[in-house]
């Protein structure tokens, strides 16, 4: 194989990576797995797509290496194939927010004041959350808060913030999360605790961009290694 040849082929592999990611469905798969396994089912349920289709999107995500899977029973459970690849999702969103107009407006019309925190930022909110002066809670599902999440948070999720909605003083201000800028679960829950009287507003982090930002995170995933 002369150079050129050579050189090709080296590029060609990292383009299977850029090939794999090339779908806005699969770029949500791995925001979603970034949370945590899932089964086939769940995920196409996440997606709002048919199992067929979110079987052929993870294949393509399998070939190149960017998930690994295993069977349960009756179902096929996916799983990212490294952290790594977390923050793969992170940096291409950063580097698309960087550069994309359009990706700006759009999160400007999904919020009505999105929150960009620094990471001084978010050391801050670790030590006023330590401190009790802020209540952190985690909104996404029980399974993906037991994963992972930021220290000193709360796991309420959305689907439970109604009932439980008396364990969050009225005289302490409230910052909720999920799973990233991307996700809603944040912006619902803020919206019904404010309409209950609480002083709530949105982190836009997640557990991915915590880790991306060299933060420590916790788990109580007893499963877990």
């Amino acid at each position: 194989m002369n150079k050129r040849s050579f050189k090709d082929l080296l590029y060609e592999q990292v383009a299977r990576v850029g090939s794999a990611v090339a779908s806005p469905k699969r770029l949500e798969l791995l925001e979603v797995l970034a949370q945590g396994e899932k089964t086939v089912e769940q995920l196409a349920n996440e997606l709002s797509i048919d199992i067929k289709l979110a079987s052929a999107h993870l294949k393509r995500l399998k070939a190149a290496h960017l998930v690994t899977s295993r069977r349960a029973g009756k179902h096929v459970v996916y799983q990212l194939s490294g952290d790594d690849v977390a923050l793969l999702w992170v940096q291409l969103r950063q580097v698309a927010e960087e550069h994309l107009l359009e990706l700006r407006l759009a999160l400007e019309r999904m919020v009505a004041a999105p929150e960009q925190l620094t990471p001084m930022a978010r050391e801050g909110l670790l030590e006023r959350a330590k401190r009790g002066e802020i209540i952190v809670i985690d909104v996404r599902p029980k399974p993906e808060y037991d994963r992972a999440h930021l220290p000193y948070a709360r796991s309420m999720p959305l689907s439970e913030l109604v009932s439980r909605i008396a364990e969050l003083p009225r005289n302490r201000e409230i910052v909720a999360y999920c799973r990233g800028p991307f996700c809603l679960m944040a912006d619902e829950a803020i919206e019904l605790l404010k309409g209950k009287g609480r002083r709530a507003h949105k982190l836009s982090d997640g557990v991915s961009e915590w880790l991306a930002a060299g933060l420590p995170l916790e788990s109580t995933d007893t499963t877990q290694e």
